[in-house]
């Protein structure tokens, strides 16, 4: 069937709409920052960049690092802006563009995930790296898909009864990781927990300046939460839209933080350029093992 041009909007020149991407600029592994200023931070290590480009908040450049193709996208702030990269990340590589149909054999990406954090177990340090073993969606973007199959429906309940999550919030969600990921990246160096995506900053990860918000308590029984050992390691705005939207499209995704600040114990990075720059290479040596 021929998708529609009001569905897959592509600009004059045939690329994707808010990207400005077409399918030879981009590689089957891709890393993502929020921070479009974060994208060259990674691709200073590359031997070579053979493409840029900037549309919005959405930066991207493809190059090698140690013989390796891989794509940097700066995605911006929070689950929305997720779900725009991701599936135009997937339009690229499994839709004809020029036809407007799906592709008969579908290409799985390797995503993953550069971001900062903080922790909520005072045993998850700042100056570490996290990686989320599960991701928990408190935003509800990925009600508006269909999720059966591919989410936890017994850690789910286990944390709305923990809460005592108002009905009036969109129900939450726990998407896995990518476990081939997870095996690539793990190591000694690297804490492992459940992170919590929310969809604010402020309100939504307990912050109050003027306003008032609906559970005062909530980041303390996040923080008290433990099922079959998995907590809620931190806090973030994307991590559960990048599992569960690349679960359905059938691509790899996993995601690492520096943590940055502790809010269990009120410490903050003396300085969080460094941890950053430490993940970038950890992750970029780790994609060429």
């Amino acid at each position: 069937m021929r998708i529609k041009e009001s569905e897959l909007i592509l600009n004059s020149d045939g690329s994707v709409y808010h990207l400005k991407l077409k399918p030879e600029q981009i590689s089957d592994t891709i890393l993502f920052v929020g921070d479009q200023d974060r994208v060259e931070k990674i691709t200073k290590h590359f031997e070579n960049i053979e493409f840029s480009i900037q549309k919005r908040e959405f930066k991207t450049q493809t190059g090698t690092y140690k013989g390796k193709r891989i794509t940097v996208i700066s995605t911006g702030i929070g689950s929305g802006n997720i779900d725009i990269v991701l599936n135009e990340l997937d339009a690229l590589v499994n839709i004809d563009l020029e036809k407007r149909i799906l592709k008969e054999h579908l290409k799985s990406l390797k995503i993953i995930r550069i971001g900062t954090s903080g922790s909520l177990q005072s045993d998850i340090p700042v100056d570490s790296f996290l990686l989320s073993t599960h991701a928990l969606d408190l935003n509800g973007m990925l009600h508006f898909y269909k999720i059966a199959g591919i989410t936890n429906p017994l850690l789910e309940a286990a944390f709305i009864n923990h809460t005592q999550w108002s009905s009036n919030k969109s129900k939450p969600i726990v998407f896995n990781n990518n476990n081939e990921l997870e095996k690539l990246f793990e190591s000694k160096q690297t804490f492992k927990g459940m992170t919590a995506t929310k969809g604010g900053f402020y309100g939504p990860q307990g912050r109050v300046l003027r306003l008032a918000i609906e559970d005062p308590c909530l980041n303390n029984k996040m923080d008290s939460f433990s099922y079959n050992g998995i907590r809620v390691s931190n806090l973030e705005m994307e991590t559960s839209a990048i599992y569960g939207l690349s679960k359905l499209l059938g691509h790899q995704a996993l995601s690492l933080n520096a943590i940055i600040a502790n809010r269990a114990n009120g410490t903050f990075s003396k300085d969080p350029d460094m941890i950053v720059e430490k993940l970038i290479k950890y992750t970029l040596d780790k994609l060429v093992e």
